[in-house]
């Protein structure tokens, strides 16, 4: 059970987030009839089969008279498709949802207020850049169901000097193994994830609030230094296309084209899987002996701040089983259903799971670079800064050699045009 697809985390956001505004809220109804059946929403491929049938199968012994079914869904059904349905009559009872696209779906209403289960599901527990951006108003309205984080990845064929202690080394020695045909740093321009740490790391931010305003953050000081630190990594330590994004990296990576690779923890998988498997990686040549290191920050000893992806659970407002959603959700987030998540290499939405992890130093180091993740703003209006695509346009600029501080400006005042919308 351990092939991952590349999934998720690599597409969270990556589709634009459309909501209409005009979804009602309604109230759960019901939830004690004797019988029933409960449907499921999960996106892709990355919860493993025997998770799936230890929820049906706990669920079904618990509750005599149910049934639960697991439906597979795809990213793209997570924006207009996942809103008609919830704001429908005949809408699923429970679904997952890529983080940063919670704060849409909780805006508009489409989700039920869970804060009475608070404490069943984890309380403190729970991971926490999760239960903020699932909070509105004091109240809870998503669990976090799954993370990941990522980590540089790195083999003695693509790599043979010492591992970077801090991010400017980093950059330095990305430079030093780059040539006609290979990145040091694989940066493709679109990459919005990966583009993060540079400005957390010197202290920048997306945006942050002040009073009821939004305040853009890539031209403060600290943005200017990251981006600044970034246009030199897309100049001189990366070949990437400057207006690609980062789906699929394991391909350059296992053509031998790529020295450091931040990507997903379990895009290890993809670089591993077999000769003969569907999406054939590498383990015989740029995969063999692959490690990995938490991205380090500006001070030797200090992990830089990566993006926190990952997905959130929710019961759906229009649910006609508001009390067998939630008990269904309580099983996701016990330690049986959990552990199952974590022993697949995913980091479990309760920070005491993380014990049941798989042994190996490529998902330790991931579990420290999460420890220091960090979210995207709060905002419901967040995801539409997200399928604008002005992040990524800024990047290909900047990657284009263009001038830092006008990008930065320029970009600051889009997004605070859209937050304080």
């Amino acid at each position: 059970a351990m092939k991952k697809t590349l999934g998720a985390l690599s597409l969270l956001g990556a589709s634009a987030l459309v909501l209409s505004s005009c979804a009602g809220g309604g109230t759960p109804t019901g939830g004690s009839a004797a019988t029933g059946d409960l449907t499921v929403w999960l996106v892709g491929t990355d919860t493993p089969q025997d998770a799936r049938d230890y929820l049906k199968k706990t669920f079904e012994d618990q509750n005599d008279g149910w049934t639960l079914t697991v439906e597979e869904k795809t990213w793209a059904d997570t924006t207009e498709g996942y809103v008609a349905a919830l704001s429908s009559n005949d809408a699923p009872d429970l679904v997952e949802v890529g983080n940063t696209q919670a704060p849409g779906f909780i805006d508009q209403g489409l989700f039920a207020d869970i804060t009475d289960i608070r404490e069943d599901l984890g309380g403190d527990d729970m991971l926490p850049a999760f239960v903020d951006s699932a909070t509105l108003d004091g109240a809870l309205y998503a669990a976090p169901y799954y993370a990941g984080s990522r980590v540089v990845f790195y083999s003695p064929a693509t790599y043979s000097g010492e591992v970077p202690a801090t991010l400017s080394e980093y950059v330095q020695a990305g430079i030093d193994n780059t040539s006609s045909g290979k990145s040091g740093i694989y940066a493709p321009g679109k990459d919005w994830y990966n583009a993060l740490p540079y400005v957390w790391a010197n202290g920048g931010e997306i945006a942050t609030l002040e009073g009821d305003q939004w305040v853009g953050g890539f031209s403060s000081e600290g943005g200017i230094k990251g981006l600044e630190m970034l246009q030199d990594v897309y100049q001189n330590a990366t070949i990437a296309p400057a207006d690609a994004d980062e789906t699929d990296p394991q391909v350059p990576f296992c053509a031998g084209e790529v020295g450091f690779l931040s990507a997903p923890s379990w895009v290890q998988w993809s670089i591993l899987a077999p000769a003969d498997a569907e999406a054939p990686g590498c383990p015989d040549d740029a995969g063999k002996d692959l490690a990995a290191y938490a991205l380090p920050g500006m001070t030797e000893g200090e992990v830089a701040p990566v993006f926190a992806g990952g997905s959130s659970i929710a019961i759906a407002a229009k649910t006609d089983a508001s009390e067998m959603s939630q008990a269904a959700l309580e099983i996701i987030l016990s330690e049986g259903y959990q552990k199952i998540l974590a022993e697949n290499g995913l980091i479990p939405a309760r920070t005491s799971f993380a014990q049941y992890l798989p042994e190996g130093q490529i998902t330790a180091e991931a579990a420290k670079a999460a420890a220091s993740s960090k979210a995207v703003p709060a905002s419901p209006q967040w995801v539409e800064v997200e399928s604008a695509g002005i992040i990524k346009d800024a990047l290909v600029k900047i990657a284009q050699g263009g001038d830092v501080t006008e990008i930065a400006t320029a970009l600051d005042a889009q997004i605070e045009a859209i937050l304080n919308s």
